[in-house]
This record gives structure tokens, sequence and C-alpha cells, in this order.
């Protein structure tokens, strides 16, 4: 078995290698799509909802791999040469301040206006109520995903690490979200 795994990581080395935003955007589309598949697993549902599936994987393949490549390449330009935790620290905050909102934001206006299929008035109302608490708990668990990501990852593999993490965050963040939503209707 040892030898199958060894085989397939060499080759997605490879295609990381060769084609790396391309690599990056499958791999987020996988894990996007994994994470929806547990969350919806986990809230009970019997049967996967495929269309919702599909949807978040093309929000991992379209937006959040090629988002991640350009930014960690961005990120090395403007740091270039630089190390230590005074880069890193700089490297995470501004990441916070401008990816992290930004990508909340757009998370959030996906779900309600494709996933859920809303209308924009309802996504605005929700977006407007839920994204401060939203962008706050993201600063208190993103800075250290951050951190691991620009102290231990080479740069190659900052994207991934960022998508298996957020995959994990959106099981969290779907359960969640569903206990909020079983609780109310029990009350």
């Amino acid at each position: 078995m040892s030898d199958i795994v060894n085989d397939a990581l060499k080759k997605y080395l490879l295609q990381l290698q060769l084609h790396p935003l391309r690599t990056k955007a499958i791999t987020a589309a996988v894990l996007s799509g994994f994470s929806d598949g547990v969350a919806q697993k986990l809230a009970g549902a019997k049967k996967l909802q495929l269309r919702r599936l599909l949807l978040f994987m093309l929000y991992g393949f379209a937006y959040a791999g090629p988002f991640g490549h350009f930014l960690h390449k961005l990120m090395d330009k403007i740091f270039k040469g630089k190390k230590g935790n005074e880069t890193i620290a700089k490297k995470v905050i501004l990441e916070q301040i401008t990816s992290s909102p930004w990508n909340n934001f757009f998370f959030m206006m996906y779900y309600g206006l494709v996933i859920e299929g809303r209308p924009w008035s309802t996504v605005m109302n929700k977006v407007q109520k839920d994204y401060p608490s939203v962008q706050l708990t993201a600063w208190k668990f993103w800075p250290i995903v951050g951190w691991v990501n620009y102290q231990y990852m080479p740069l190659q593999f900052r994207v991934i690490f960022h998508s298996f993490v957020a995959s994990c965050w959106g099981i969290f963040l779907n359960l969640k979200a569903r206990s909020v939503t079983v609780k109310k209707a029990l009350d």
C-alpha cells in the first residue's frame, strides 16, 4: 500500500511543479467538495446534495485555489529575501487585513447567491448581519494558520496547506450553523 501512496505523492508533486496553478485549483476543488460532503453527512443528510457539493468544488477550483496561488506569489515578491519572525508577522498581518476580509465577504456572497440561490437583498441583509462576527472569529483562528503556513511551509505547499485547513474549517462552520438552526427550531 505504501508503494501506491508514494507513487501517487510523486506524481502529485511532479504536477505541482509542472502545473502549479492547475494543481492547486484542482486540489482546492477536491478539498472543498470533500469538506462539504463530510459536513452534509455529519449534519445527518441521508443523501448528498450533489449540486451543492459541485458548487463548493467550483468555488475551490475557480476562486480559492487560484486566489491562494497568486496571493502567496505576491507575498513572496513583496517580502523577497526577507526571513525571520518579524517578516512572518508582517505577512500574517498583511494577509489578515487584506485577503481575509475579502475572502470572507466573497464566500458569504457566493454561498448565499450561488449555493443557496437566494435573492440579492436577502444575501446582503445576511452579510450585513453576520459578516462582523464571521470576520472576528476568522481573526481569532486564521492568524495562527497563517503563521504556521509562512513559518514552515515551502511556497509551493502553502495553498495546499491552507486549502486543507479551510476544508476542516468549513466542516466546523457547517456544523456550527446547523446546530444553531436546530437549536432555534427546538426553542
